[in-house]
Order: structure tokens, then C-alpha cells, then sequence
């Protein structure tokens, strides 16, 4: 399965992160510890745009949508938002994960294609009072909305902006206790809707 598979690699991309960084919580990230950390960033945001797309196809079952929404909520920062709007109105509704991959899954058109392009960090991770990195990654994403009669009705861009927490954490195996560090997707932030 292409999920499981993807999984399997973020874990041995966490374990090659994390083995390659200092047990030091004050330790800054050097340059090339940064660079497994943003390899990992841009992973999970991939992984994202991976399940909106399975969740927001309506072919998908409903236990699969389920499974799938389960794994995407597991990238996130507790209480995260997404942002959702269009060309119909100006102002965009904010929705905790759950909630909006819900919604998505029951979204009012016999097919629906999500597609995330231009996946790119905007602003470098930044060190924050409690040593976590905090960054910003940018996507694009296009949605259609389509009709079996009608053929396409719905269609907009919309970039958006991804907030990233790196934080240090720590587990057991084996008895030892392994630092590393783990990240977190938090809240997905509009900026700009269009045609």
C-alpha cells in the first residue's frame, strides 16, 4: 500500500533525524540536521495532501475515509485549524482538523480532485522561548467540484500556509531513553483564493 509504505519512510527518516541529533535540548539545529528536519516537514505535508485526496475522493469507502482521517489527524499539533474558503464569499471559515476532514468527506459533489502543487518553506524555523522550531511552508492547492450531469461546476486555487512545530521528545526502547525530534504540522491558514 502506498500509505503504509509512506509511513515506513517517515519512520526511517524520524529515526535517521533523530539519530543524527544531539541529546542537548539547548543544542541549536547545525545546517545539516535542519536539512533531515525540513526533508521531514515537506514529508508530512505530502503525506497530507495524499489523504485530503483520498478522504475528498467520494469513490473512497467509508471505513477507508475513516482509517485515513485517523493518520492525517496523527500529523498535527493538538487543537490545529484548517482554513476553508471560496470564491463565493470573502470571508474563510476555520475548522479543528477533525472537523474539517469530516466535512470534506461529505462535501455536496459526485467528485471531487485536490490537488497540492508549489510545496515550498517560506520562512526558516525559528527557535522559540521553549526550544521548539517553529516554520512556515507554503502550498497551493486546487480543488474541483464536479456534477455527473454537469460535468464541472466548482473550481478555485488557493494558496495556504502551513505552520510547522519541531519539537524535541523523548522514548523508551529497549529501557534507554532516545531523544528526538518530532514534527508537527499546526494550523493551515489561507491566504489568498482564486480562479
Amino acid at each position: 500500500m502506498k500509505i503504509r509504505s509512506s509511513v515506513i519512510g517517515l519512520i526511517c527518516l524520524l529515526i535517521v533525524a533523530s539519530g543524527a541529533l544531539a541529546q542537548n535540548k539547548d543544542e541549536n539545529i547545525s545546517p545539516q540536521r535542519k536539512q533531515a528536519i525540513d526533508s521531514l516537514a515537506l514529508e508530512k505535508v505530502r503525506d497530507l495532501s495524499k489523504y485530503i485526496s483520498i478522504i475528498g475522493n467520494k469513490s473512497t469507502p467509508w471505513s477507508e475515509s475513516q482509517r485515513v482521517i485517523e493518520r492525517a489527524a496523527e500529523l498535527f499539533m493538538e487543537n490545529s485549524e484548517i482554513g476553508v474558503s471560496a470564491l463565493s464569499r470573502p470571508d474563510v471559515a476555520y475548522y479543528k482538523v477533525r472537523e474539517y476532514f469530516d466535512r470534506l468527506m461529505k462535501l455536496n459533489y459526485d467528485r471531487v480532485t485536490i490537488d497540492w502543487y508549489k510545496i515550498q518553506y517560506v520562512s526558516d524555523l525559528e527557535r522559540q522561548p521553549d526550544g521548539t522550531y517553529v516554520g512556515v511552508i507554503t502550498i497551493y492547492q486546487r480543488f474541483q467540484g464536479f456534477d455527473k450531469e454537469k460535468g464541472l461546476i466548482y473550481e478555485d486555487t488557493t494558496k495556504k500556509d502551513i505552520t510547522v512545530y519541531v519539537k524535541r521528545k523523548e522514548t523508551q526502547i529497549g529501557g534507554r531513553l532516545i531523544g528526538f525530534w518530532d514534527v508537527l504540522l499546526g494550523d493551515i491558514r489561507v491566504k489568498e483564493t482564486s480562479k
